[in-house]
């Protein structure tokens, strides 16, 4: 992710940190590959409002940089930024409700890892997931592609991965039925389970992309996972020229770690989405280089591909800006600012290629391993 030191003249020094989340990306490096913009150029445009949500961990850091670099590439960009977290006592219906009007204000976002606490409160569903709920985010996509300068086991990496993140096992739907025995449900249905699975055939058509791969476990969840198949099975049908196959969920973790250039576009339900979109980040260098983004009908929300709040990083400016700012130039190109969003992409991809502001002798951490 990314961790940069507020300084008075925007981010100052290298960042150290181990590979991964916290390998190191300095911002002011970034900056000083962004050509100055003419004030004119900004002026000709529109200003969007774009909603913000820093949230926990170095969150907060990351929108910082952001920041940093639209100001220095003039993005003509304003941010409605709102604070929404459970661990930090900001977190309230009114929040959200407030979160949620700005978006139908703004229709786009750019969010931190809002982190949700391991202890039951007497609320199973988490603000995030509520959020994304009300939002009808149905649609996580998460590209992992190699950065040239980031040495991993594979190289020239290129693929996608679509989630379903609305039902599925993050149903929030647990109850004790019996003292010591605890029902979990997850919930799959027909018509999310086509709507997906149109997205990620509709992804691949738009894309140029050749393949799509549903990942599943119908082997034993046969009526749930097997409906999902079945539903990914009939839109491949539309679709005669996209080619088409599917994967059991475990052999798809090993097939992705032996021989990833196999795959192109991979479908899946939830929980499945959530564990091989980190597995996938591994592959390229971490969650701190892998921007990602959340679709509905109406909203398009930016984050980074793999969530972690890195609250451990907090402060002492180790963190990787990488995949936020990566998330950040997708934002821009989806609100059809071209230029802004190649000129801060361009960047960032160049000082990682140079290697300028990555450490020699990175430190090992566990999130970064």
């Amino acid at each position: 992710m990314a961790a940069l030191s507020a300084g008075r003249t925007a981010v100052r020094g290298l960042l150290r940190a181990p590979r991964g989340l916290c390998r190191p990306l300095s911002a002011s490096a970034a900056l000083q590959q962004i050509p100055r913009v003419k004030s004119e150029n900004a002026k000709s445009e529109s200003t969007f409002q774009v909603t913000m949500l820093p949230g926990d961990g170095v969150g907060p850091e990351l929108m910082h940089a952001v920041k940093e670099v639209f100001k220095a590439a003039s993005v003509p960009v304003v941010f409605d930024e709102h604070h929404l977290s459970e661990v930090q006592n900001m977190a309230s219906e009114e929040k959200l409700d407030q979160v949620v009007d700005s978006m139908k204000e703004s229709k786009v976002a750019l969010i931190g890892k809002i982190h949700t606490p391991m202890e039951y409160k007497g609320e199973l569903a988490s603000y995030d997931m509520r959020l994304r709920r009300k939002l009808d985010l149905f649609a996580n996509v998460v590209h992992v592609k190699s950065l040239p300068g980031y040495k991993t086991r594979h190289n020239n990496l290129d693929l996608v991965i679509i989630r379903e993140q609305t039902e599925g096992e993050y149903s929030s739907l647990e109850h004790e039925s019996a003292k010591g025995v605890i029902e979990c449900l997850k919930i799959i249905t027909r018509a999310k389970s086509q709507r997906i699975a149109k997205f990620a055939f509709d992804y691949a058509t738009k894309k140029g992309r050749s393949k799509v791969t549903a990942v599943h476990k119908a082997n034993i969840m046969k009526l749930g996972d097997g409906l999902f198949l079945q539903c990914c099975e009939e839109v491949a049908e539309l679709y005669p020229k996209i080619k088409f196959d599917t994967m059991i969920i475990d052999n798809c973790c090993m097939q992705l770690v032996q021989n990833p250039y196999q795959f192109d576009v991979l479908v899946m339900p939830n929980l499945y989405g959530n564990i091989i979109d980190n597995l996938a980040a591994g592959l390229v260098g971490g969650a701190g280089v892998v921007p990602g983004e959340s679709y509905s009908a109406e909203y398009a929300v930016f984050e980074m591909g793999a969530r972690h709040p890195f609250a451990q990083a907090v402060g002492r400016n180790i963190a990787n800006p990488t995949a936020m700012l990566l998330s950040a130039a997708n934002m821009l190109r989806h609100l059809n600012l071209e230029f802004h969003s190649n000129l801060i992409s361009d960047a960032v991809k160049k000082v990682i290629k140079v290697g300028k502001g990555t450490g020699s002798e990175p430190r090992v951490h566990p999130l970064c391993v």
